[in-house]
Parts: C-alpha cells; structure tokens; sequence
C-alpha cells in the first residue's frame, strides 16, 4: 500500500531534522573555504566588502545552514585550482558545462546567465557562427568559461584568443581596439559599460550568443570531489530552503 503523502507541517520537521543532521556532520568535516573572483555583478568588492548578488545568495545559505566561513576574492585561475585540488572548498560563480561535471560537487544554481560574443559598436563585426570569430582577436579571462569554451573548439591562445586576469580590462581591449571580439556574461559586459561610464547599448554589439553555456540554468555554488558528501547536500538543503522562503527572490530583486 502507498502511504499517505506527508503534511506541510510533517515536512517541515522532517527537512527542519535533516538539515540539523547535516550542519554537525559538515562541522565534523572540517571548516569550509569559499572562494569566488571580480565578476561584477555577481561577485565584486565595493569599499572593502565583497557583495554582489551571487554574493549575496552564498551568505544566506551560510546563514541559513549556520556555517561560518569567510569569502575570499581572488583571480579566477587560482579559485579554480583551489577548488580542483583542495579539499572543503566551495566555489562560485561557476558555470556547469559537461567538461566540467564529474570535476566538482554541485550545489545548485544561484544566478540566470547569457553568454555572448561581443564587438565594439565602433566596428561591429557580424558573425554567422562560431568559426566566423576564428578571423578576430578574442579576450577572454584566464581559465573562465568562455575561455574553455573557445579552447574546446579548437581556438587557441596568443592566435585565436588574448588571455587576462580581469573582466575589466577586457572591456577596455575592446574599446581600445587591441581586441576585435570579447566573449563575456550580458550582466557582467553591461555593468562594466556602465562602470565605464558608458551605455552598452551604444558601445556593444551582441555578434554572436553563445547558447551551450546557458544549458546548466546559469551560475553555480559547487564544491570540490574532495568535500564530504553530507557537507554538499547540507548546502544544497539550504539553497532550497532560500528559494521556498522567499529569500532568494528577494535578493534577485535587488540586482535585478
């Protein structure tokens, strides 16, 4: 026989139950380290303080799963070594691509993103498709992912792409001229613009949108293999418990 389904308030004690089971076995596991890069503005530092939405979002799954652990901002080849080879790291934001799958534990998604190839209004190139962008100079940040995106479809660094270690400094390159192409989320390519004193509108042309790097649902927390399994799923449970509660919403709203 099927048993009845369970009640909201039956749920609720049983999810309240596991969570707790969880929070002492992750703290049994050791401190976490969470490290994430500039990507504004989902992650960016601002007087001193790193916020962001996908900041934001982190913070309250800490809270909300009562674990303390500091955020460091950092180049994003370093975060991303750290997350592949340290254990108890969690990482974000971080696209989900099937390259990347079985190298880290996920947690979940924290932030919509769309991915375009970009031109300067000031010489707008048309592309009809990827192979199109072979004929440009793209800028890419150092082990980002449309920098692996691009090195997966056989584009190489120093012919095809110009490597850097900040987001920002791609917008100039494009703007300056000494990049044709520039392969970046919308938000981030848009508030750089606007960082520059700049409207997007007017300075950037979407040549080509790149829709394999949108099919994970946008960002990611995820964590490396060598994390404690409960520890994932702790952080998973709170990830949802914000959605459910209306916490995620409105911090989307505020970015948004």
């Amino acid at each position: 026989m099927t048993p009845p389904p369970l009640n909201h308030k039956v749920r609720s004690v049983f999810s309240g139950a596991v969570l707790l089971c969880l929070s002492i076995c992750s703290t049994q596991a050791g401190p976490i380290r969470v490290v994430t890069e500039e990507l504004p503005p989902y992650n960016m530092t601002r007087d001193g303080q790193l916020t962001g939405m996908s900041t934001e979002v982190v913070q309250a799954v800490l809270k909300e799963v009562n674990v303390q652990a500091s955020i460091q901002s950092m180049p994003w080849a370093r975060a991303y070594d750290l997350a592949l080879h340290d254990p108890d790291v969690l990482i974000y934001s971080i696209t989900r691509t099937p390259a990347r799958e079985h190298l880290f534990k996920w947690v979940g998604t924290i932030a919509a993103s769309r991915w375009y190839i970009y031109s300067a209004a000031s010489h707008p190139i048309t592309l009809l498709d990827l192979n199109d962008a072979r004929d440009w100079q793209t800028a890419t940040v150092n082990e980002d992912v449309g920098e692996q995106y691009l090195i997966g479809k056989q584009f190489v660094i120093g012919q095809h792409l110009q490597s850097s270690n900040r987001y920002e400094l791609n917008y100039q390159k494009l703007q300056t001229g000494h990049v044709d192409l520039w392969i970046s989320d919308e938000l981030n390519a848009a508030w750089l613009a606007h960082q520059a004193g700049e409207e997007p509108a007017r300075t950037l042309v979407q040549s080509l949108r790149i829709p394999e790097l949108e099919e994970s649902g946008g960002f990611n927390m995820a964590f490396s293999t060598g994390t404690a399994d409960a520890t994932v799923e702790l952080f998973r449970e709170g990830l949802n418990t914000i959605r459910e509660n209306g916490t995620y919403d409105a911090i989307a709203r505020k970015w948004n």
